[in-house]
């Protein structure tokens, strides 16, 4: 199916919604399957959803109840994460493998149902085990209730903008090559908008997404960053645009020409198209940026920006005129990043408050960064200095278990899964963002953190430059959190809380860590269950840069994890 016409259907559900009352069970069936797909002049088989790529959108209202029944026809073990629902008391419905459910296996099916509660704006959904997500994803629309309106100008229309990577190969064959030479993947071949790359890549240009809008409307883009192991700049030539919301929390607005957005990252804008009709098209493009010292996708994916043109001679022909080209920000450009990422403030006003921890009952320092492990014997492998490549939070790279952490924790059978004392600070302390230590070795493990029902927690995330310093996009699953401050070096504890921004900071789920810098978070573990913390880079996911959270029930009946579903999958 061509994306113009699931942009259609997408308008027609959209617009089927926008008058469907509040409340309401919205059921919907994702088919995983696989089918040819033509990219670059390349064809390969495509794993997806109802044959889609990016996949249906799911569409409902705040406070509606969403059943998505998932049905496996593929060869590979499936699950789905709805990326940044909170999931309150639905933890089973979260979604990555071996942490809250085994995977959904061939010709088996699970059904997601959960509420969105106290939630609206834009999120994401995808396939939540090995580099699945790499085609497994799609769009998440929540609506205000019908009685509420929007804190900023109603749009003329809303448009989903999806980024996402193309590989030539299959994405599972690039990652088990690394995991198994214990080298660095290779990158993708392609980025895409709304699963198309564009005019500046070779054997491409009918593969252009198109977003046609009218002179003097108001349109609303719901950027979602989907692609594998890329942040992202992104810009529209000769327009600027407005940042309303971020990671479906509305912010206070502001301009600009040039935005980043971090895989699992999301962010509503307000385009504001020319009064008149323009003698030319616009290019919406996109590309890295990369802070690493491994390779990267340096490539460049762009979409065009047309306006519907009244079918008059005295307007000429746009085929004949060239495209203007947006001046995107350098791909290293971190000084960009930094000013960009403090204009984002929560709106922290009597409707939409900002509800931050003003006191913290438990506090971590986590170091996250990349490491080494030792080379089986007998083998070569690729890494730095003849190791394999690793990434770790404390020095610790967490190994997924072969049954659901979740489950273990519900039914009080954790020992031999796993175990609760995930180091609170570095095991081995040094210059974090200096010279990197001589011992580069990580430890493996299946350790948590296990919070008391309704414990405040900050946690400050601590790049480190041991094989080079790199941003890390981490995301919390089962909460919101408050970036509560951020900064270069190495964290002071005396120095730097008083600097927090305990008012208005932003409210997200997922967050570049600064290269060579530090981030510090806020949030209420108010939610029992067992919740994963990662990278999403996925590599470095893979790597082993991930842990979880164990919140253990609360005194009330609503404050306790329910029974699983009778057709959760078993391992």
């Amino acid at each position: 199916m061509g994306f113009q016409n699931q942009l259609f259907i997408f308008c027609t559900l959209l617009l089927g919604f926008l008058k469907l009352a509040d409340g309401k069970t919205r059921h919907y069936t994702f088919n995983i399957d696989s089918h040819n797909m033509t990219r670059l002049c390349h064809t390969r088989s495509v794993l997806s959803v109802n044959k889609q790529v990016p996949g249906p959108p799911l569409v409902a209202r705040e406070g509606d109840r969403v059943l998505i029944k998932v049905k496996n026809h593929v060869a590979n073990n499936v699950t789905i994460h709805w990326h940044g629902v909170r999931q309150l008391g639905t933890g089973w419905a979260d979604g990555p493998a071996y942490v809250t459910q085994c995977p959904i296996q061939t010709n088996q099916s699970f059904t997601y149902n959960f509420t969105l509660t106290g939630q609206r704006g834009t999120l994401l959904w995808h396939a939540h085990i090995s580099w699945l997500r790499s085609s497994i994803y799609g769009p998440i629309i929540i609506l205000p209730r019908r009685n509420e309106s929007y804190p900023f100008e109603k749009p003329y229309k809303e448009v989903p903008i999806m980024f996402g990577e193309w590989f030539n190969a299959d994405p599972e064959a690039v990652i088990a090559e690394a995991l198994q030479t214990g080298g660095g993947p290779n990158v993708s071949d392609a980025y895409t908008i709304n699963g198309l790359p564009g005019p500046l890549y070779n054997c491409s240009s009918k593969d252009t997404f198109k977003l046609k809008v009218k002179p003097g409307k108001t349109y609303l883009l719901r950027l979602i960053n989907a692609a594998l192991n890329d942040e992202l700049f992104f810009s529209i030539a000769n327009h600027t645009v407005t940042v309303v919301e971020a990671d479906a929390v509305y912010v206070k607005p502001f301009s600009t020409d040039s935005l980043l957005i971090t895989p699992g990252q999301t962010m509503n804008v307000l385009l504001k198209t020319k009064p008149d009709f323009p003698n030319s098209t616009f290019l919406m493009e996109a590309w890295p940026y990369f802070t690493g010292l491994g390779t990267f996708d340096n490539s460049t994916v762009a979409g065009i920006l047309e306006y519907q043109r009244p079918t008059s001679s005295n307007y000429p022909s746009l085929k004949k005129l060239p495209p203007y080209k947006p001046t995107l920000p350098l791909m290293n450009s971190t000084a960009f990043v930094t000013n960009f990422t403090r204009q984002l403030r929560s709106l922290a006003n009597a409707k939409f408050p900002a509800n931050v921890p003003q006191k913290v009952d438990r506090k971590f320092y986590f170091t996250v960064g990349l490491g080494t492990m030792p080379c089986p014997k007998n083998t070569t492998c690729q890494g730095p200095n003849g190791t394999k490549f690793a990434a770790s939070i404390n020095n610790m790279s967490f190994v997924l278990p072969s049954i659901a952490l979740l489950q273990a924790h519900f039914s009080g059978q954790s020992n031999g899964v796993y175990t609760t004392d995930f180091p609170a600070n570095p095991p081995v302390q040094f210059n974090y963002t200096g010279t990197p230590p001589n011992n580069t070795m990580v430890t493996n493990a299946t350790k948590t953190v296990q919070l008391a029902y309704n414990t405040s927690v900050e946690v400050v995330l601590q790049d480190t430059t041991i094989l080079g310093a790199e941003s890390h996009s981490l995301h919390l699953h089962g909460f919101n959190f408050f970036i509560v401050g951020q900064g270069f070096g190495n964290y002071d504890s005396n120095k730097d809380p008083a600097k927090f921004n305990l008012v208005d900071p932003v409210e997200r789920n997922t967050f570049g860590v600064p290269a060579g810098g530090w981030a510090a978070i806020r949030f209420l573990a108010d939610n029992p269950g067992v919740w994963f913390m990662h990278c999403h880079l996925d590599v470095h996911t893979s790597w082993g840069l991930r842990m979880a959270w164990v919140v253990l029930d609360g005194p009330q009946p609503n404050q306790k994890l329910p029974p699983p579903p009778s057709d959760l999958p078993k391992c």
